[in-house]
């Protein structure tokens, strides 16, 4: 265990902030072994620290999950179960799976971070989410040293959210996840930015591994690289609104995007409302709206995590000034 480690190298915004106490683990022991301080104080646990927006310094203890592996659990004559340690990069993760012709989460592909963030998260893209294709999941409870497993049903999936960071936040450590994936894959294309990509490659029967290239070229065509340009990805989630609070929208901004979630409630781009607000490309001080995807906050060089935060402020106030929507961070602040 260090004292007083520096974070810059464990978070993608690349924020200068320092831990009182830093630890890695790489097996159930050595995390059991941590417990003892995990319960005495505060303490975070991080991954790829792709999802995290550090304001100050962290009084306690960070502990870093370092946990590998790949390996198959089960297979039938459709489907594959995969456990996967929850420090394996979920990026190569997706590769993997691609390489092997297991179907389910290509549209997936690019996303930062670990593996163990993906069911924290529900994290998704272009018509898919970890959901989707989340078997179960083994955790460390941190009370008891008890190893628990939840299925697909207790995790309590919603939009970018589950019940571990709700009702079980801080109170588990993931360690392995598993995932069915299909063994003869049916390619999602139902986002037409993907249609067009492929168009553009020339591929009119997809692959699995073809809708993958297609979404990797169309991630670094519009989202920074963080070991280039500091950032955590979609710094916001897509608000969800009422129907009627769209029609009246609508009457006003005839050109604004929507997603149906069911018959009384639609999705908005935030990326678009933040873009109608004037903020894309922006710049203050050291921090800004990448110049590519509004929803991005970026750090060119320098920034502290406040001023980070305070951008994010004046972009939320700015886009329910005008279209009366509120924005919610989907990435964690500390």
């Amino acid at each position: 265990m260090e004292a007083y480690q520096s974070l810059k190298n464990y978070n993608t915004f690349g924020i200068d902030v320092k831990a009182t106490r830093f630890a890695t683990f790489s097996d159930v022991v050595s995390l059991s072994d941590l417990l003892p301080d995990m319960r005495s104080m505060p303490h975070l646990v991080i991954g790829g620290g792709s999802n995290l927006l550090f304001t100050q310094d962290f009084d306690g203890l960070v502990v870093k999950n370092e946990i590998m592996g790949i390996s198959e659990a089960s297979r039938d004559s459709s489907s594959v179960i995969l456990e996967v340690g929850a420090g394996e990069p979920w990026h190569a993760f997706v590769m993997h799976c691609v390489a092997h012709g297991f179907g389910g989460i290509e549209n997936l592909s690019l996303i930062p971070g670990c593996v163990g963030a993906s069911p924290m998260q529900n994290i998704g893209a272009y018509g898919v989410e970890i959901k989707d294709t989340f078997d179960y999941l083994d955790a460390l409870e941190i009370a008891t040293g008890t190893m628990h497993r939840f299925y697909n049903k207790d995790c309590a999936f919603g939009y970018r959210e589950s019940v571990f960071k709700r009702g079980y936040k801080n109170q588990f450590v993931l360690c392995k996840v598993a995932f069915r994936l299909s063994l003869k894959p049916e390619v999602n294309t139902s986002y037409g930015v993907i249609n067009q990509e492929l168009e553009r490659m020339g591929v009119s029967n997809p692959t699995i591994k073809e809708v993958s290239q297609a979404v990797i070229r169309i991630r670094q065509s519009k989202l920074p690289d963080p070991k280039v340009l500091g950032n955590a990805g979609s710094f916001f989630k897509n608000p969800v609104i009422s129907m009627s609070h769209y029609q009246a929208l609508q009457s006003e901004f005839p050109d604004l995007p929507a997603y149906p979630i069911d018959e009384s409630s639609v999705k908005l781009p935030a990326g678009w409302l933040i873009e109608q607000c004037g903020w894309k490309g922006k710049t203050i001080g050291a921090c800004g709206v990448h110049s590519l995807q509004a929803l991005v906050l970026v750090n060119h060089g320098g920034a502290t995590g406040k001023e980070i935060y305070t951008l994010s402020e004046a972009i939320i106030e700015n886009v329910f000034e005008r279209f009366q929507v509120p924005l919610e961070r989907e990435v964690n602040i500390y």
